[in-house]
C-alpha cells in the first residue's frame, strides 16, 4: 500500500505504524507530538469494518495501543493482528486484555501501573481518611445546617496504630504502606507470594488478614483468581467496627454481600473508587453516610496524563529502537 508524505521520512522511508482501535484523548495528545516519527492508523476513522481494517493491515502492525474503556483486547482481535509485537495498555489493570492468548503468540505489553501508583495510594488513603474520619459526612453535617439543629456530630476514628491489611502489595500496594506507616498505621498484606523485601507480617490467606486487620485496603488487580475473593467470610471476619477502601477493580469484591453487610451493620464502613457495574453504584449506599463513593477517578490528576503521555511516546520510542521497554508487565 502506497504511503503519503504525511507517513514517510524524509529518506522517503515509511514510519512505523501504531495501532489504536478507538479514539482517547491520550493516544490523541501521543499522535499529535510523535506524528512526525510514527504513523497512527485509526480503525475507527476507516469506512471499512474493524475486521476487514485489521486484515488489511495484518501483516505490517507490530503496535497496538489500548485502554480498558470500551471492548476488550480478545483473541480474536489478536488473530487477527499476526505481526503484532507489542501491546501498550494506558490502564494500570490488564483484564481488559487476553493475557493467556498474548503470552501464546509472543506479544509483550507494557502497562501504566507504575505511573498511576502515587495518584491510587493518595486516593487510597484520603477515603480512608474520609471513612473513619467522617469528612463527607460532617461537610454534609455542617452545609444541611445541623451543626445549628442537631449540635455535636459523631465522632470519628483515630487513624494512628490501626492495623492495616493491604490485599495486593505491588505498585499500588507498596506505595499505601508508605503513607500509611507514616500516619502510625501498622502494615498488614497479603499477596500472590510473600515479599522477601518488606517485614510486614504476610497472610496467605485474606480472610485471616481481614480477621486481624481495622481496615482492608484492596489494591490487587482483577484475576479469575481475584474475581469475588472479598466474599461474605471475608467480611464477616472484617467485623462491625472494620473498614474497607477499594482501589482496585470493582468485581474484587462481592459488591451484593458488601452492600448487605453495610446495611446490617455488619462492617463499619466503606470507601469505594471502583464498582462491579461501573457507572452504575447501588443505590443503598447513597443513604449511608459511613460510606464514601468516588467515581473511579483515582488515577486523573494533570500531572499522571503528562506522564501517562511520555511512558506510551517513551515505550513507542523504544520498541521501535530495539531498545527495553520502559514498563514492560513481566510474566504477561
Amino acid at each position: 500500500m502506497a504511503h503519503n508524505n504525511n507517513h514517510t521520512h524524509l529518506h522517503g522511508q515509511a514510519l512505523p505504524k501504531v495501532l489504536l482501535l478507538l479514539p482517547n484523548p491520550c493516544f490523541a495528545q501521543v499522535e499529535a507530538n510523535n506524528s512526525h516519527k510514527f504513523h497512527f492508523l485509526k480503525a475507527w476513522a476507516s469506512p471499512l469494518p474493524q475486521d476487514q481494517f485489521l486484515e488489511t493491515h495484518a501483516g505490517s502492525v507490530q503496535v497496538l495501543l489500548s485502554s480498558s474503556i470500551g471492548p476488550p483486547i480478545t483473541a480474536q482481535i489478536l488473530h487477527l493482528l499476526p505481526s503484532l509485537k507489542l501491546l501498550v495498555t494506558i490502564s494500570a489493570g490488564l483484564d481488559h486484555l487476553d493475557l493467556a492468548e498474548c503470552r501464546a503468540r509472543g506479544v509483550a505489553i507494557a502497562s501504566a501501573s507504575k505511573i498511576f501508583a502515587e495518584d491510587v495510594a493518595d486516593m487510597a488513603v484520603g477515603l480512608l481518611l474520609d471513612v473513619m474520619r467522617n469528612i463527607s459526612a460532617s461537610d454534609r453535617f455542617v452545609r444541611d445546617g445541623f451543626w445549628v439543629s442537631k449540635g455535636d456530630f459523631a465522632l470519628g476514628s483515630k487513624i494512628g496504630g490501626k492495623r492495616v491489611g493491604i490485599v495486593g502489595l505491588g505498585n499500588f500496594g507498596l506505595e499505601v504502606a508508605k503513607r500509611l506507616e507514616a500516619l502510625g498505621c501498622n502494615i498488614l498484606y497479603n499477596s500472590r507470594k510473600k515479599k522477601a523485601f518488606v517485614s510486614y507480617p504476610f497472610f496467605p490467606d485474606v480472610c485471616e488478614l481481614a480477621a486481624n486487620s481495622d481496615v482492608l485496603v484492596i489494591c490487587c488487580g482483577l484475576t479469575a483468581q481475584t474475581h469475588h475473593m472479598i466474599n461474605k467470610k471475608v467480611l464477616l471476619a472484617l467485623g462491625r467496627e472494620g473498614v474497607i477502601v477499594n482501589v482496585g477493580r470493582g468485581a474484587i469484591i462481592d459488591e451484593k454481600e458488601m452492600v448487605q453487610c453495610l446495611v446490617r451493620g455488619e462492617i463499619g464502613g466503606a470507601g469505594l473508587d471502583v464498582f462491579e457495574n461501573e457507572p452504575h453504584v447501588p443505590k443503598e449506599l447513597f443513604a449511608l453516610d459511613n460510606v464514601v463513593l468516588s467515581p473511579h477517578h483515582a488515577v486523573l490528576t494533570p500531572e499522571c496524563f503528562t506522564a501517562l503521555r511520555e511512558l506510551v511516546a517513551g515505550n513507542l520510542e523504544a520498541f521501535f529502537s530495539n531498545k527495553p521497554l520502559l514498563s514492560q508487565v513481566e510474566n504477561n
